[in-house]
């Protein structure tokens, strides 16, 4: 006997869900572990990851939040979990496999949603074991759950207040290493959102201007409405998007004599995932090797 696969606990994460309007993940967690796997050896429901975190609860919740991915189960509240229309949909025929999961197009189009920066990096469900290094393994396991973190991430942002995400934007900038900053009014601030101290001493100023969209781009009159609202106080701007820039904007931003930095939703989780805004460390892993310098003589 041995622990069911992440992709295993699908199907009784469905059903539990199916059972109850809305649970918390760890109860979830408990449920499915109780329900459905209880038979199995005390060493097995015991045993632990590196971490110190229970495997097979682990697991489940891993299941969880693939299913997630793919919209079989939502968040409608902090910490609450719940299936979907297509999560119940799914469970009359009963069967989801990795191979479903992985061509499922909503869960394809929220692997897609933020690019990675890792250039030939691999998945954790493609990996195969008896070809990978070790190394391998944990730079795949390291990649996944980086991206689907920062996914998570940018799904937040375009769900908070726009004015909570102005605050985020100048939180992110001050831990980036920028002076003091500034927002300014909510009415009247003729497009502009923030400023911000280009030094400890404020001897520059660089003004920001932070839109919270889900889909709509960024577009040249936005620019255009940012540079102009800059009225001769500062040649410098960071224009924040969760969204895009469309050509025209790019474009507008090149021709203008101002310099203005464009940040978009993917460049936007990855500055916040490296100074660790809206994010915390969940766990660390020491990996040891041999001190050839103790054994010499």
């Amino acid at each position: 006997m041995e622990l069911p696969k992440y992709h295993e606990t699908f199907i009784p994460i469905l059903q539990t869900l199916n059972s109850a309007e809305s649970l918390k993940s760890r109860e979830l967690a408990i449920l499915v572990r109780d329900k459905y796997y209880s038979q199995l050896p005390d060493e097995l429901l015991k045993q632990k990851t590196t971490s110190g975190a229970n495997v097979l609860l682990d697991r489940i919740l891993w299941g969880k939040s693939y299913l997630r991915m793919a919209k079989f189960v939502s968040y409608p509240k902090r910490g609450l979990v719940q299936i979907t229309e297509k999560g119940k949909q799914l469970l009359a025929s009963g069967v989801l496999t990795l191979s479903d999961l992985q061509n499922d197009q909503d869960f394809i189009f929220h692997r897609e949603s933020v690019r990675t920066t890792k250039e030939n990096h691999i998945e954790v469900e493609n990996v195969k074991v008896e070809s990978a290094s070790p190394q391998d393994l944990i730079d795949s396991g390291f990649t996944s759950i980086e991206k689907e973190v920062k996914t998570e991430l940018l799904e937040k942002l375009k769900e908070i207040d726009p004015y909570y995400f102005e605050k985020v934007i100048l939180i992110l900038l001050k831990k980036m290493g920028y002076g003091d900053y500034v927002e300014t009014s909510k009415s009247g601030d003729g497009g502009i959102d923030g400023i911000i101290n280009e030094d400890k001493l404020g001897l520059e100023k660089i003004y920001t201007q932070a839109k919270r969209y889900s889909e709509n781009k960024i577009r040249e009159k936005d620019i255009r409405n940012f540079i102009g609202a800059m009225s001769g106080d500062t040649t410098k701007g960071v224009f924040i998007t969760t969204s895009t820039f469309d050509e025209s904007a790019i474009r507008k931003t090149r021709e203008a004599h101002h310099t203005i930095i464009l940040i978009d939703g993917t460049k936007l989780v990855d500055l916040m995932h490296q100074y660790n805004v809206g994010v915390q460390v969940k766990t660390v892993y020491e990996v040891k090797e041999i001190d050839n310098d103790f054994f010499e003589e």
